[in-house]
């Protein structure tokens, strides 16, 4: 059963029907003004939850994935369209009822925690508006909890991963070049040499007929360039891997809340 501790554990929650399935949102808990104890939820449905659709929440389960009503969806999407002004008149809850076949509701009921059942509530109706916990004012979204207001907003928590983003791979294959050099190289070219007859060579140069033929030969020499190939090793090549760091500028946008204040001109802000 919800009771009145467990409105603010209501709104918000997904609301299904008996077979399970979503019918949307819980937006508001209406109780009874006499009872104080909750009548009615106003279920979010349509596109985007642009509808609201009185439900009653008296035989409702508040389970940990949200709010079972024991009603169809077709049964909430026939409900009374009446607005969710935060009251209901007498006529409007008798329609209610008569639909979802209640009996005939006399009472009437306004969502909790708005001006209509401030009495019933459990807030001070003086004139200083303070209930018997000392809280200044009341909540208009739900039950009273304290006189202030959380407000959050959005940090960023940026942080690194590390992920692949190319591979290096090493590897050799054989080109072919041409090389020109230099080499000196050296052969043998004839002279002629000629020497007068002299006291000194008479002897040799007599040595045979005085007329006759001769002939005489001397081989020559030449070097030539000759080519031999050499693989040697020339060097050693490896790959390696270091860590250089950059500066990654970051752009995401973070929500915060503001609080504003409505009241007269002369509210003092501390």
């Amino acid at each position: 059963m919800i009771g009145s501790d467990t409105i603010d554990r209501v709104i918000g929650q997904d609301v299904y029907d008996r077979s399970g399935e979503k019918l949307g949102s819980a937006s508001e808990v209406y109780l009874d003004d006499e009872t104080g104890q909750p009548e009615w939820v106003t279920v979010r449905t349509g596109l985007f939850g642009t509808k609201e659709s009185f439900v009653p929440i008296r035989d409702a389960d508040l389970t940990d994935d949200g709010l079972r009503v024991p009603l169809s969806k077709d049964q909430v999407k026939g409900a009374p369209k009446i607005d969710t002004d935060g009251h209901l008149s007498p006529a409007e809850e008798s329609e209610l009822y008569r639909y979802y076949d209640m009996g005939n509701g006399t009472q009437t009921a306004g969502v909790a925690g708005s001006g209509d059942d401030t009495a019933r509530a459990g807030y001070d109706t003086g004139g200083t508006d303070t209930d018997a916990r000392g809280t200044v004012g009341h909540d208009t979204s739900g039950p009273t909890t304290d006189d202030a207001m959380t407000r959050s907003e959005e940090r960023l928590d940026v942080g690194t991963r590390s992920e692949e983003v190319g591979r290096a791979r090493l590897r050799k294959y054989v080109v072919t070049e041409n090389v020109t050099t230099t080499v000196p190289v050296s052969r043998e070219e004839v002279v002629v040499e000629r020497e007068p007859i002299t006291e000194a060579n008479l002897g040799d140069a007599m040595d045979g007929p005085a007329i006759s033929e001769e002939e005489h030969e001397v081989t020559l020499h030449a070097e030539r360039p000759v080519v031999d190939k050499e693989a040697v090793p020339v060097e050693r090549v490896r790959l390696d891997k270091q860590t250089v760091t950059d500066e990654a500028q970051v752009d995401e946008t973070v929500r915060k809340e503001q609080v504003e204040v409505d009241g007269p001109p002369d509210t003092r802000r501390s």
